[in-house]
């Protein structure tokens, strides 16, 4: 494996495990508290990453809403805001979605190569379109990223995302935050779908740090020995 970022997951989920309601409504997982904590972890990360489908679905901004935190960035010589990063397989986003048309940064779209010209001309004016491999390799795409300077990947989902993350072994750390909800209704997204992961009954995850706050509690899981060395 060649050099790549560290790379941290952030989820949010309701007891039984879902990332969302079976509507269209977004359910809201977090507090407000809580969402301090993740703007604070994007501060500290060179890229933050979402799934095509959560692009199209909650249409997230992905920016530092702290004025202190980015203005911290900037006197470090960042820009006040993370590099914006999603992943696709046939490029079928839409260019006014906040994703692309908000923040002064770089927006980064890793499609499967048979659709680049695709994404290209639908996105080419908003973002960087990269070929990721048929389907997209995320090995690949994550020794791309570090070539491009980002040394810390926070990933905020969705579950096909962290699925794929997970079972390929790239991830270095867990943050789960569970809210005091179910769901109840196996239409809602679930944290991961099936697949072959690390971790199971005979090689146990590394449970690191378990935070209350406020009414959700966070887990802190060392998925691998590059934890806390980032």
């Amino acid at each position: 494996m060649g050099e790549r970022p560290y790379i941290l997951l952030s989820c949010g989920m309701s007891i039984d495990g879902y990332l969302n309601g079976a509507t269209e409504e977004r359910l809201m997982l977090s507090n407000a508290d809580d969402f301090d904590r993740v703007d604070g972890v994007r501060a500290e990360s060179d890229a933050i990453l979402v799934g095509a489908t959560t692009v199209r679905m909650d249409n997230p901004r992905l920016l530092v809403r702290s004025p202190t935190r980015r203005a911290e960035r900037a006197a470090r010589g960042l820009l006040p805001t993370p590099i914006k990063v999603t992943v696709t397989c046939g490029g079928q986003l839409d260019a006014g979605a906040d994703f692309f048309t908000t923040g002064d940064v770089e927006k980064v779209v890793y499609c499967a190569s048979s659709a680049v010209p695709y994404a290209k001309t639908r996105l080419g004016r908003v973002a960087t379109v990269v070929d990721g491999g048929q389907p997209v390799d995320l090995e690949r795409m994550a020794q791309d990223l570090y070539k491009r300077g980002v040394n810390r990947l926070m990933v905020e989902g969705g579950g096909t995302i962290h699925t794929q993350f997970l079972t390929t072994g790239l991830a270095d750390e867990l943050h789960l935050v569970v809210a005091p909800i179910f769901v109840g209704d196996s239409r809602a997204r679930r944290f991961v779908s099936d697949g072959r992961f690390p971790w199971n009954p005979h090689r146990r995850a590394t449970l690191a740090e378990v935070r209350q706050i406020g009414d959700v509690v966070l887990m802190r899981y060392a998925l691998s020995e590059r934890f806390g060395r980032d």
